[in-house]
């Protein structure tokens, strides 16, 4: 079942929608990319398939409506992501799961950010079709092992992940899937997108 909820971000209030099976073995907190939401077709997508494998999934909006020319704004949205974590750390449901982080685009960045600030929170991050690179002074200090698919018609994309890969303080690993392009249009690139990341976050977290 999934419950909307209200957090509190330091001032702001932001929407989102927390699932949690009934036998869930961690939750897996989205950070959306630039010009997307919770309501990203493709990101409640990757949710579903990752509640098949158990996982709790949080989907929230990481910007108010106003904030739109915020949406490069890396040190806020990874802000963001930390009172949102912590948020989870006081919910009954939540408390006791590991957590996982799967960002977006610009969300990767803030997923990067937020796993080298709270590294005993942050267990596992996947990023797909993510901008890593916009966290540089963060790679470093990530321990959790963090996986980056990336699509293999999008190579700019790729050479930053790999790049940034390069220089992660933790297990590292770029995985390319054939023929999507940076939004994982193409027929069955999302979903074969959406499997790497439940076979990491099952290996890592649980």
């Amino acid at each position: 079942m999934t419950v909307p909820l209200v957090i509190d971000v330091g001032g702001e209030s932001l929407p989102g929608d927390l699932t949690i099976p009934a036998d869930a073995v961690g939750i897996i907190v989205f950070a959306h990319g630039s010009g997307s939401s919770r309501h990203s077709p493709r990101n409640i997508a990757v949710a579903r398939t990752l509640q098949d494998y158990r996982f709790g999934t949080l989907l929230f909006d990481l910007l108010t409506e106003g904030e739109d020319d915020r949406r490069f704004d890396v040190d806020l949205l990874t802000r963001r992501l930390l009172h949102v974590l912590d948020d989870l750390t006081r919910r009954d449901s939540t408390a006791n799961l590991p957590v996982g982080l799967f960002g977006a685009s610009t969300g990767a960045a803030a997923a990067v950010g937020a796993a080298a600030a709270w590294p005993e929170e942050v267990r596992a991050v996947v990023a797909r079709g993510g901008r890593p690179d916009l966290a540089a002074a963060a790679l470093p200090r990530v321990t959790a092992p963090t996986l980056m698919i990336v699509g293999g018609k999008d190579p700019e994309v790729q050479r930053l992940n790999e790049e940034a890969a390069a220089r992660m303080g933790g297990p590292a690993e770029v995985r390319i899937v054939p023929g999507a392009t940076h939004l994982f249009e193409e027929q069955g690139t999302l979903e074969a997108a959406a499997e790497m990341a439940a076979t990491w976050f099952t290996t890592h977290l649980i």
